[in-house]
């Protein structure tokens, strides 16, 4: 089963992308990701094919330090109802056990451990590379610089670690790693990680809020109940792989990382079915490019995953007892009223 994570770990791709001189959406696409994942933070998606992605990106831009730059401009609310929690913690270490707790929410591929020693700390960060021939670089990279953008929101905008540890050998050019961590980085390293005073690990947080954390508290952990968010989980995975027309029930099982007959299981326990879901989703956006939008009715067939432009056309007439052109006729005539 494929390791998951948030798609809000691509919070800023395609600005790096551009600036790179790369087409994001072609990107994406060769990844075997949806574009509409940018869209959709929280979407869970493969976490092997956001590795692909930022190996490829690296690769074809020719910029090393595609992760790091991406994690440049990070900030807590990318991680969702987790970064409030986070926050609104007394201090740094209170945050970072929130996060080390709710991690494989985030992430199930990248494990987050913190150690103390003599005076200083160790935040130690690994990630899973889930497919023997792909690189961590990029990976780890981002990981690490969105953990010191973090840090930085919890303490202040200048702060610096001690020591910045790195497994993988120094880039050609290393201008963007001494500006983003200072000239703390080192390469070569036993282990990925960030060192820093245990003062800071224990430097109260004047901004904490107890009643925001504790709200934050009750959504994270609701919305981690285990049958929960299926329902809508399995909405917005049909939502991201309904323009690629595969949208059967096994495939959507397997993008949200589950076996078919437990997501079946879930939805008829909250009487549902996901034909009945499927349709529901498929009905709205029809609603959306037929009546309000002006895309060619073969455009809105494929966005919608229909085979064919004849199976759209049925499906239509079934649902609404015209065609997509008669509702389209009807919506023009409304406007001249």
């Amino acid at each position: 089963m494929s390791s998951l994570v948030r798609a809000a770990c691509l919070t800023n791709y395609s600005e790096v992308a551009r600036a790179c001189a790369l087409d994001p959406v072609r990107m994406l696409l060769d990844a075997a990701l949806s574009p509409s994942v940018l869209n959709n933070p929280d979407v869970m998606i493969p976490v092997e094919r956001v590795g692909q992605l930022l190996q490829d990106s690296a690769r074809l831009s020719g910029i090393e330090s595609f992760g790091l730059r991406m994690a440049e401009t990070r900030l807590l609310s990318n991680l969702g109802a987790v970064g409030l929690l986070v926050r609104d913690q007394p201090t740094l270490r209170e945050s970072l056990g929130m996060l080390m707790r709710y991690q494989p929410v985030l992430n199930d591929a990248l494990s987050l451990t913190v150690e103390e020693y003599d005076g200083l700390v160790t935040v130690r960060e690994a990630v899973r590379a889930g497919n023997a021939h792909q690189s961590t670089r990029q990976r780890i990279e981002l990981a690490l610089g969105v953990m010191v953008r973090l840090i930085r929101q919890l303490i202040r905008p200048d702060w610096r670690p001690r020591r910045v540890c790195l497994e993988h050998a120094p880039p050609r050019d290393v201008g963007t790693h001494l500006r983003f961590f200072g000239p703390c980085v080192e390469f070569d390293c036993d282990f990925n990680a960030i060192i820093f005073s245990k003062a800071d690990l224990d430097a109260r947080n004047p901004l904490a809020d107890v009643a925001m954390a504790r709200y934050a508290q009750q959504l994270v952990d609701a919305s981690n109940r285990p049958h929960a968010t299926t329902l809508e989980a399995v909405q917005r995975t049909i939502l991201q792989l309904l323009p690629g027309g595969r949208c059967s029930i096994e495939q959507v099982a397997e993008h949200m990382g589950m076996v078919c007959r437990t997501v079946q299981r879930r939805l008829a326990e909250q009487g549902h079915s996901f034909s009945t879901i499927l349709n529901d989703v498929r009905r709205e956006l029809t609603t959306r490019h037929v009546i309000e939008g002006d895309r060619p009715l073969t455009e809105v067939a494929a966005l919608l995953g229909f085979a064919s432009p004849s199976a759209f056309s049925r499906w239509y007439h079934t649902q609404f007892g015209c065609s997509a052109k008669e509702s389209r006729a009807q919506r023009g005539a409304v406007r001249w009223l």
